[in-house]
């Protein structure tokens, strides 16, 4: 079979290369493979920038779809012919998870889907709803899960409730249409106002171009009265989080996601103890939340927004393109 490994840090280290069919071991099964979805993670890792210590060589990406084709002994969860997505974390089953069952993720310390077959724990696989293509339900397994998890879990969003999308990839897009199905308002903040009245058209009600308006906490305020967001989805790290305690209501939930300003910052604790706001570290999720986000999936018929489809040789193309940023949702590969 085909498959694209990671050989050395770099994004030209990206080599197609041949590997021999998996078989099932009891409580597994083979998925033949059909379509894949790109992350900025996977950028960083291709970079050498998420974990210098990686074992290489690697099969990168997280996010896959494709169809059981065989099955171990003692499997029933899933049987030959049915439509899955493997999880983010295999080990992660349930619960708020620990090292052991966080410490293997697909695409890093283990394998991920950029080939034609896996061989998985059973209990790693989802189903996925009838109406998503093997492309649309690939984009679920990371960025769908963390929005998933951010809104439910850590800020138990409800309808009537305001949700802050910050940027306008997967994970951003994801909350605004989630948040739609749960009934809160959805608010985004871009640096583009092109992409602003996309976000728009697919949920959000009001938008910010915190290019024109860098004390956008201040301008989200405005917009919900004066009392705040109920949950933000922090995807900037250094540079945005003073302006996502701005625009956080008391009691409010950020959710820490991404890094894409930086790691570090200083700053007086008051701005989280004056709005008594919880601040919660964010890792993708476990099966149990990517169970429960397929259900509502499926029960909204939601589909992600896919910006671009590349064929299996242009995938380290597709890595490079998701380090520029210029997509609006997610970026696909089919296998």
């Amino acid at each position: 079979m085909k498959a694209i490994q990671l050989t050395a840090f770099g994004l030209d280290h990206l080599e197609e290369v041949k590997q021999s069919q998996p078989e099932a071991g009891p409580g597994q099964a083979v998925v033949q493979l059909k379509a894949a979805s790109i992350n900025y993670r996977d950028f960083l890792i291709a970079q050498g920038f998420y974990n210098p210590n990686l074992s290489l060589p690697v099969v990168p990406l997280s996010d896959g779809a494709g169809e059981v084709v065989a099955v171990g002994e003692g499997v029933s969860a899933v049987r030959a012919g049915d439509r899955v997505t493997p999880t983010f974390f295999p080990k992660w089953i349930s619960g708020p998870g620990s090292y052991a069952e966080k410490g293997a993720s697909l695409g890093c310390e283990v394998d991920g889907v950029l080939r034609d077959f896996g061989v998985f724990d059973a209990e790693s696989l989802v189903k996925v709803p009838a109406h998503l293509s093997d492309a649309e339900a690939a984009c679920f397994p990371c960025a769908g899960v963390t929005a998933w998890h951010a809104l439910t879990v850590a800020a138990n969003i409800k309808a009537g409730d305001t949700v802050l999308a910050m940027g306008t990839g997967g994970v951003a897009l994801f909350a605004i249409q989630f948040a739609k199905a749960l009934g809160a308002t959805p608010i985004v903040i871009s640096s583009s106002d092109d992409k602003i009245e996309k976000a728009k058209a697919l949920g959000a009600e009001h938008g910010v171009n915190y290019k024109d308006t860098p004390e956008w906490g201040d301008a989200v305020m405005e917009l919900t009265g004066g009392t705040g967001v109920d949950a933000i989805l922090e995807l900037g790290g250094a540079e945005t989080l003073p302006q996502s305690l701005k625009a956080v209501a008391f009691g409010g939930h950020i959710a820490l996601i991404g890094q894409l300003t930086g790691v570090k910052i200083e700053m007086p604790i008051f701005s989280i103890m004056g709005k008594t706001a919880h601040v919660h570290g964010i890792t993708v999720g476990s099966r149990a939340d990517h169970e429960a986000m397929m259900a509502s999936v499926a029960e909204h018929k939601i589909k992600p927004v896919v910006h671009d489809t590349y064929a299996f040789d242009e995938a380290p193309q597709a890595i490079r393109d998701i380090g520029a940023g210029q997509h609006f949702g997610k970026l696909a590969v089919q296998i």
